[in-house]
């Protein structure tokens, strides 16, 4: 198993590639599906499901141009999954082009430290931290909105707009009070 890296493959024209990791599957593919169908002036391909991806067709693989991981909060699991995951990508790609998509941060059954663990996660490697709502179709669609536009930067269709600089805008940071659980 290779390291995935970001710029090892020409991009093709008006065209955004996306991996969606998750480790159950239940929200990806609601979200891949919603992801195709709200796009329709740029050709939007959903690549595969988990890292690392196989060696076999690694030559007539497009370059992937955003790494989405999908944590759900209510498991652990999913959680350790995304940080196993994150030794098959190259460096390269938490310049911009990777970032973390949560869901069930509203569950009042989830420890509060396991988002704040996801919140370290994300802060230490200067990634956007999203948080959706995988209910409800309207959460789902506000996702698929907020990741395409980060996809389309970061594929390089948005001029005068490098993923670099929407990384630095939107990355998650980490209060120096995080440590105390008291968020009153």
């Amino acid at each position: 198993m290779s390291l995935l890296k970001p710029f090892s493959r020409l991009t093709g024209l008006n065209t955004a590639n996306i991996l969606l990791v998750e480790n159950e599957e239940q929200f990806q593919q609601k979200l891949a599906d919603t992801v195709v169908l709200q796009e329709k002036t740029v050709n939007v391909n959903v690549l595969a499901r988990s890292l690392p991806l196989p060696m076999e067709n690694e030559e007539s693989r497009p370059r992937i141009d955003l790494v989405v991981f999908i944590i759900h909060l209510t498991s652990e699991l999913s959680f350790q999954s995304a940080e196993t995951s994150l030794k098959y990508l190259d460096p390269g790609y938490f310049q911009g082009k990777v970032c973390f998509l949560v869901t069930s941060a509203r569950n009042v059954s989830v420890p509060p430290e396991r988002l704040v663990s996801v919140r370290t996660l994300a802060a230490s490697l200067h990634c956007p931290l999203l948080c959706a709502e995988d209910q409800t179709t309207e959460g789902v669609t506000t996702a698929a909105h907020r990741l395409l536009a980060i996809l389309k930067v970061a594929a390089g269709l948005v001029p005068m707009a490098t993923s670099l600089y929407l990384s630095t805008l939107t990355r998650c940071t980490v209060p120096s009070d995080i440590d105390q659980q008291n968020f009153e």
